[in-house]
């Protein structure tokens, strides 16, 4: 008796669809297709024959160009693995390849400024311009304690790309001035962007400060810079990665301005207070504060230490937070923010974020909530990612309440603020 092999198996799934469409025949899906794909791209020379469709309803069908798949899917409503197309290896729909795109652009903006291929046309480069940036840095500095981070990206990029510019074309002592100022720029760029709660933007522009303060040659610089990657470290919760950067920063302490080791040493004891070690943190923070006296460098950046009221107890307070000593960081709070100005809403609401959350610590959830709706406001004014980060740290410590009435106060407050 002859085996009985039945029908051979066709693409069932491409031929209903094209039924549903009024194709009645292969050859007629073949002439709406290609009408249909050169109106959607745009392309009188795009063609699907009568044979490849007859090919495609087959036992093994080919699998289509990307270009024709995306007019399959624009045709059908359905990619070809859902038309009975078996998948190929490695294939991507295009709109995954869309979303990279969409990363791609996201990527180019945050680096345009720092990667601006080939050479520069030679212009004269006058010293008096190191000044001016230096005078201009200053101002970013203080506005950005006034607007946030959002407004000002774009303006210091800017001025980072034509410093990078003029430092193609200066020369000696003017090259390595313009190379010193733009690492601070990058530097100020890369807090912007941590500020606005992107660190991969704050890890690149880190990178670019490291790489400006090596071609300086400048060992402050390289210090600072090597801080500055820390702070992106303590950030992404990683204490030892801190303590390693801010280790290597101080193997040279004595080369080091004073306001270079203070800012290493209060990092590292951020990373201290990740890895759980309070004494280590008292230790540093003490030896950091035993060299503020000494700082009386003119150098134009990093000048956090002489700019914020308290700023070593500001690290201190954020530390023991960390730590879980309530009521030690509620304390020291309440001094830090009565020296602060109210003018410097940013840090204010950072700072008092913070206050709230020891404020749980300490078994004062009513209080907490009182501090987070003053916050909740100066959210709304800056855009400042780190303030809603530290919101959301505080929605966590209360987590306790959230079914009592202070917690779903807490709830209303934060419903507005901590997304985005």
């Amino acid at each position: 008796m002859t085996p009985h092999t039945g029908s051979v198996k066709r693409n069932d799934a491409l031929r209903a669809a094209r039924l549903r469409l009024g194709w009645r025949s292969a050859e007629r899906a073949a002439e709406a297709i290609t009408a249909h794909g050169q109106q959607f791209l745009g392309d009188a020379h795009f063609t699907v024959s009568a044979r490849t469709w007859h090919r495609w309803e087959g036992p093994a069908p080919t699998w289509p160009s990307e270009e024709t798949a995306v007019v399959l899917r624009d045709a059908f409503g359905r990619w070809p693995e859902d038309l009975g197309f078996p998948t190929p290896p490695g294939w991507i729909r295009p709109e995954y390849h869309e979303e990279a795109d969409v990363r791609r652009r996201e990527f180019e903006s945050v680096t345009a400024a720092a990667l601006m291929p080939g050479p520069a046309a030679t212009q004269h480069v006058d010293p008096a311009l190191i000044t001016y940036f230096q005078e201009q840095l200053e101002g970013h500095y203080r506005a950005d304690m006034f607007l946030g981070p959002h407004d000002l990206i774009g303006t210091v990029s800017a001025q980072y790309q034509l410093i990078d510019k003029l430092t193609r074309s200066a020369k000696d002592e003017t090259r390595r001035g313009l190379l010193r100022i733009g690492a601070a720029y990058a530097a100020l760029v890369g807090w912007l962007y941590q500020d606005a709660g992107d660190l991969g933007a704050a890890a690149f522009w880190r990178g670019v400060t490291q790489e400006m303060a090596m071609r300086a040659r400048d060992a402050h610089l390289i210090g600072y810079a090597l801080v500055n990657q820390a702070q992106v470290r303590t950030d992404l919760g990683d204490g030892h990665g801190v303590i390693d950067l801010c280790e290597v920063a101080l193997d040279q302490a004595r080369r080091l301005a004073p306001k270079v080791r203070i800012m290493a040493m209060q990092q590292q004891a951020h990373g201290a207070s990740l890895t759980g070690d309070r004494a280590l943190v008292d230790d540093l923070i003490d030896q950091a504060g035993a060299l503020l006296s000494r700082v009386d460098d003119d150098l134009p950046w990093g000048n956090a230490c002489r700019r914020t009221p308290g700023y070593l107890e500001v690290q201190r307070a954020t530390c023991y937070g960390r730590l879980g000593l309530g009521a030690e960081a509620a304390a020291l709070w309440t001094q830090v923010l009565a020296a602060i100005p109210t003018t410097a809403r940013r840090d204010r609401g950072v700072y008092m974020a913070r206050q709230a959350t020891a404020a749980v610590a300490a078994r004062e959830p009513e209080h907490a909530v009182e501090i987070a709706r003053d916050v909740a406001v100066i959210v709304g004014e800056t855009g400042s990612a780190r303030m809603r980060r530290e919101l959301t740290t505080l929605e966590v410590a209360m987590k306790p309440w959230q079914d009592a009435p202070v917690g779903r106060e807490l709830a209303e407050i934060l419903a507005a603020v901590t997304e985005g």
